[in-house]
């Protein structure tokens, strides 16, 4: 008695191997890929040439407040008075700064005037601040 067994071919393949090598490579991607990144984005920062060297005689403050009054150093002044007293403050150099410090409630169009003297005259640069609350 002759038995003959079926013997049948196996044809499957084995995906362990090909996923563990899929899963390493990932791996290896993921870590390299954040170096890569930040090699290539380095920014080449400009550097300044000049300091700020700007005193605090330069500055001329300003504040207008509320009511409606001008202060230039504690000494209260109206429009006309004020382009007086910048004339006296500016002098001859006119590298200096004007720096406008106004109450939030006060209209726009007198810190617009006030502006306005300090360009007539030749103020080489204007800011504009808000006065701090003195409560």
């Amino acid at each position: 008695m002759s038995t003959h067994r079926n013997r049948t071919v196996m044809a499957e393949i084995n995906m362990v191997p090909f996923i563990d090598i899929t899963l390493i490579l990932l791996i290896i991607f993921m870590v390299m890929s954040p170096l890569l990144v930040q090699m290539q984005l380095t920014v080449d920062l400009p550097k300044s040439q000049s300091v700020n060297t700007q005193s605090e005689e330069d500055v001329i403050r300003i504040e207008v407040q509320k009511n409606g009054t001008i202060l230039v150093q504690n000494k209260t002044f109206n429009l006309k008075n004020l382009e007086r007293e910048l004339i006296l403050r500016m002098g001859k150099a006119n590298k200096k700064t004007i720096l406008v410090e106004a109450d939030k409630e006060v209209p726009i169009q007198q810190v617009v005037n006030v502006f306005d003297i300090a360009k007539q005259l030749g103020a080489a640069k204007l800011g504009i601040g808000v006065l701090a609350k003195s409560e």
